[in-house]
């Protein structure tokens, strides 16, 4: 079995986050990156398929220009067998990069897709569907357990009553929530080997893909400061404040 996983190069989760003096964009200069946490999940969860014998292979892929390199050389460390990267500039809608991945997973024959359930950048939640439905696959999303056996994936997520169990043929699309797994570190040997795993570069035009962007960021601000607390009296003074000052009550 081939399982196909995601990668996105983001911000690091530990790094506050900068706007541009002119509000166009979120400043990236000397920023640290890194994979995003959703996807070291996903990522681990393949290493564990195939470390229980039910993956033959992993292939990792990224979209986006040569810098997304380190995050692939990062997932290969991690146990991947080999990486793809679509080279095209950053920034594309998800739209177009579902339509990417689409056509990577057709092009590998991959019998399970694993994608974080989102990037902690944009924040959309919507491309590991998007996927789905282009290749009119049966999906799992906010998955926090993943069993695999005979053609079949049980996929256990959180939903808001509880927990509810999936079982979805493969090929299939599952996307991950944090309490799926505790990804692992990359040890300093597997660092080494990783430079010597294949990395094949892609264009869109291999996957008979046009790429482009419906989404335009009109403007980017930063949350607004949080006003400091005030202490009251009394309950009864509280209670006012509440009702007639922040009317939440």
């Amino acid at each position: 079995m081939k399982v196909l996983v995601s990668v996105k190069r983001v911000i690091d989760y530990n790094v506050k986050v900068r706007v541009k003096a002119d509000h166009s964009a979120v400043d990236l200069t000397n920023v640290k990156m890194s994979m995003n946490p959703f996807c070291e999940i996903a990522v681990e969860e393949a290493i564990r398929l195939k470390e229980k014998g039910v993956a033959d292979e992993v292939v990792v892929i990224s979209v986006g220009s040569k810098s997304c390199q380190e995050t692939l050389r990062t997932a290969l460390a991690l146990g991947a067998d080999r990486a793809i990267q679509v080279e095209t500039e950053d920034g594309l809608d998800s739209l177009s990069v579902a339509k990417l991945l689409a056509g990577v997973a057709k092009d590998e024959a991959a019998d399970l897709i694993i994608m974080g359930k989102q990037s902690i950048d944009s924040d959309n939640n919507q491309t590991g569907q998007m996927v789905a439905a282009l290749l009119d696959y049966p999906q799992a999303t906010f998955a926090s357990e993943v069993a695999v056996e005979n053609g079949e994936a049980q996929v256990t997520r959180e939903i808001d009553g509880g927990l509810q169990t999936l079982s979805i043929t493969l090929p299939a699309v599952v996307t991950t929530d944090l309490r799926l797994n505790e990804p692992r570190f990359a040890s300093l040997p597997n660092i080494m080997k990783a430079k010597k795993k294949p990395l094949d570069v892609k264009t869109p035009a291999d996957f008979g893909v046009e790429v482009g962007s419906n989404v335009s960021i009109v403007s980017v601000t930063p949350p607004a400061e949080r006003s400091a607390g005030i202490k009251v009296g009394s309950v009864s003074e509280l209670v006012d404040k509440l009702k007639n000052e922040a009317k939440v009550v």
